[in-house]
């Protein structure tokens, strides 16, 4: 079995997380992790964010500070997460406690042409969550941490972050609607904004 073998199956993982859902709220990064959601089955509470790259963690901050009784969950991959870096410190300084961030990391710029990121060498996703201020960060590799952290996002009173090791392949899409005019609204009316 080959070392990418072993790490999870993304489509595994995006269900695992979104399996005792509740009320949370899901925040998508661009394109797989998007896709990802969307094969669990489409929301009118998840955000796609459909190409602005680097914005999910911050989106989700927005999110939910306005929204302090609301879980919210962001879903994003290694690369946007690595052209995003400044959000962590934002998030750590704000510390909002319910916000979750998951970051999916295959070690590769999935939207680019699957390219080495630079998860694959040096730099550890967890570790700069935690310089910047996150009290609980999980380095995820196997289905036990993934249900550990799944557990966590409804029961915990701090800002997480996770990096889940996900294989580098490229399942077939499941494209939720594109019209940013349609999820705005209808994500509005799912939490009660639309007044």
């Amino acid at each position: 079995m080959t070392a990418n073998e072993t790490r999870l199956d993304r489509r595994v993982a995006i269900r695992t997380l979104l399996e005792n859902r509740g009320d949370l709220l899901l925040v998508t990064g661009l394109g797989s992790t998007t896709w990802d959601a969307a094969s669990v089955a489409d929301d009118d509470r998840n955000f796609y964010l459909w190409g602005a790259m680097g914005a999910a963690a911050m989106v989700g901050l927005g999110l939910a500070i306005a929204q302090p009784d609301r879980r919210v969950l962001v879903v994003t991959g290694d690369g946007e997460m690595l052209m995003g870096l400044g959000s962590l410190a934002t998030i750590g300084v704000q510390r909002p406690p319910n916000l979750a961030i998951a970051v999916f990391d295959n070690g590769h710029y999935g939207e680019t042409g699957m390219q080495a990121s630079h998860t694959a060498d040096a730099v550890a996703l967890a570790g700069v969550a935690r310089a910047c201020g996150f009290k609980e960060t999980f380095d995820i590799t196997d289905e036990r941490g993934l249900r550990d952290f799944a557990a966590r996002l409804h029961n915990s009173a701090s800002s997480l972050f996770a990096r889940v090791v996900i294989r580098a392949d490229e399942p077939p899409r499941v494209l939720p609607p594109r019209d940013g005019v349609l999820l705005k609204n209808r994500f509005r009316r799912a939490i009660g904004a639309d007044t």
